[in-house]
């Protein structure tokens, strides 16, 4: 028994350091020089205070800056350590609800504007931190955050275009618009 239980402890320990302290230091410290922005979380800065991250959606509801996809996280919206999506399906009356009542805060905030309300404005991503929304929801929005900023609406409408990204390397997914990022953006145009 002793001749059988001697290796399994060598390897036992051997492959707890490799794999449970080597291997994640060399990631962390590899990460760190290649990706020093990403392995930091990706955070935004504004007179040397982190603002959030670009890769975690942030609540904005001020009629001066754009706003994100709706998040049904719980217990407060955005909330990074409770991700994931509400389940409500296409036929349950509280989804249409929820649609119905964020169709009518973007007519409020705005109600000269009779362009079609795109989905992402109305609708929860799947992570609930959807961080980005479609340009089209991006330039449904120029007229009211103009208005709130007293600016032209051709200059907000050449901010969104100058934040919007295309597909993920020219191909996957669709072209897209970081919120924080352009209303970080629009607090510095003046």
């Amino acid at each position: 028994m002793k001749l059988m239980l001697r290796p399994l402890i060598v390897l036992f320990v051997f492959l707890s350091v490799v794999v449970g302290i080597a291997y994640p230091l060399a990631m962390t410290g590899i990460g760190r020089l290649l990706f020093p922005h990403q392995v930091g979380g990706s955070l935004l800065f504004r007179d040397n205070q982190a603002v959030g991250s670009s890769l975690i959606g942030q609540s904005f509801t001020a009629p001066q800056y754009f706003w994100g996809r709706l998040s049904a996280t719980a217990p407060m919206a955005y909330n990074g350590g409770a991700s994931g999506g509400s389940n409500l399906g296409p036929s349950n009356p509280a989804l249409l609800d929820a649609v119905k009542g964020r169709v009518a805060a973007l007519k409020a905030a705005d109600p000269a504007n009779a362009s079609p309300i795109p989905v992402d404005l109305v609708t929860a991503s799947g992570s609930g931190l959807d961080p980005e929304i479609s340009p089209a929801a991006a330039l449904y929005q120029v007229s009211r955050v103009a208005q709130a900023r007293h600016l032209d609406p051709a200059r907000v409408r050449a901010l969104v275009l100058s934040h919007t990204d295309g597909p993920q390397w020219g191909m996957f997914g669709e072209s897209r618009v970081n919120v924080l990022l352009l209303n970080l953006d629009l607090d510095r145009t003046r």
